[in-house]
């Protein structure tokens, strides 16, 4: 088949050809963004699941469909080591800014954007990664108390009041949100309940791993009523098989039905798996039909890809011990996975390993679905841990 032509998108937060199995969830969130831009009572929403699921791909086609329909948006991933009021500061000011260009909004925005920028110096402070244009003089008082919790509610119901006058929305669209402090996750989800109080049309459209809902629970104990927690997980099965045939039919090709019964198998139905797989099956195919035969020739090159990329990058993260903690549980199976039968895995004591469990979950490499339970965040890892890590030295 013509590598040109290989309609399949294998990377991270790469859009694939075909968004499969997703409209209900597009469609409830398009009615909440357009009920908070009429002033309407919508809850925000967290994205959760596991990697490779397609979080950060819907996050971005529904921040699409928004801007398409008018609402303003805003595009920011959460990395390990920033602070939320470093990634905000930016791109509110891009926001106001633009809201201050329309007539009926500039005097609001300007307002905001002297919000921003008391906001800014202030916490300055406490914040020193902080770096933003100062377009107005800070107005006293507003948005300058040095008090994150605080002054992000004043910043939000400004912006809130702007995108108001202007007949829109802000759409605050936030990924790997699990990476964020508690304290600072808090901060946000206050100014978030006092907009929703103030009936301001400003709302977060966030993604994350599945422990993002206990600690948004932890950080704010009301955080559970104020936004929808819907789980993306793995493709039903006529998704799935909608997401390899499709693009394939798309090129002219066609795909044997018990080839696509082989690719469904091997990656469980996980988003990215399936657009590695389809990509190195149309790789491996000689011409059309795609057989069962091209998926087995295509799996080697899948596995080694994902081996490469997607996996290793994650494990290169991890320290020796964390390394061995998680080979232990790889030894158990894909999990979850109780801590006393982790640590028996290689005679440790289960209070030794706590820290090592909790560094892992502060990587975002494990989660606990359950109070004692510890599972994989990323799909098939315990199958890549025993490819990475063979034998039984890891055990010593």
């Amino acid at each position: 088949m013509d590598p040109i032509r290989n309609p399949f998108a294998p990377g991270a937060g790469t859009p694939p050809p075909e968004l499969a199995g997703r409209d209900e969830l597009r469609e409830s969130l398009r009615i909440s963004l357009e009920r908070t831009r009429l002033g309407r009572p919508a809850k925000s929403a967290m994205l959760v699941g596991l990697r490779g699921v397609g979080k950060t791909v819907l996050l971005d086609r529904i921040r699409m469909d928004a801007e398409a329909s008018g609402i303003h948006t805003v595009r920011i991933e959460a990395p390990e080591g920033r602070s939320l009021p470093a990634l905000l500061a930016p791109q509110l000011r891009q926001a106001l800014l633009r809201l201050s260009g329309l007539e009926v909004a500039k005097d609001l925005a300007i307002r905001g954007l002297r919000a921003l920028t008391g906001f800014a110096k202030k916490l300055k402070l406490t914040y020193q990664d902080i770096e933003v244009g100062y377009d107005y003089e800070a107005e006293p008082g507003l948005a300058d108390n040095g008090d994150l919790e605080h002054d992000l509610q004043a910043l939000f119901e400004q912006v809130g009041l702007a995108a108001k006058a202007a007949g829109t929305a802000l759409a605050l669209f936030i990924d790997e949100l699990q990476y964020v402090e508690e304290d600072q996750l808090a901060a946000l989800i206050t100014a978030m309940h006092r907009t929703e109080q103030r009936q301001l049309p400003v709302i977060l459209v966030g993604a994350g791993l599945p422990q993002l809902r206990g600690q948004m629970g932890n950080a704010k104990s009301y955080a559970e009523r104020l936004f929808d927690f819907p789980e993306i997980g793995p493709l039903p099965e006529a998704a799935a098989r909608q997401a390899i045939c499709r693009p394939i039919e798309g090129e002219g090709a066609v795909i044997e039905r018990d080839a696509v019964d082989r690719i469904l198998e091997l990656t469980q139905g996980y988003a990215y798996f399936l657009q590695e797989w389809g990509s190195h099956t149309w790789l491996a195919a000689k011409g059309s039909p795609i057989g069962v035969q091209d998926v087995a020739q295509a799996s080697v090159q899948a596995v080694v890809a994902l081996d490469e990329s997607f996996f290793r990058v994650r494990f290169d993260r991890c320290t020796p011990k964390e390394k061995r903690y998680l080979r232990a549980m790889a030894e158990l199976g894909a999990g979850p996975h109780r801590s006393g039968d982790i640590a028996a895995c290689y005679g440790a004591k289960v209070t030794s390993l706590a820290p090592t469990r909790s560094s892992l979950v502060t990587k975002g490499m494990v989660w606990s679905p359950n109070h004692g339970d510890t599972a994989f965040t990323v799909p098939m890892f315990d199958a890549f841990m025993k490819r990475i890590m063979p034998g039984d030295d890891w055990r010593e």
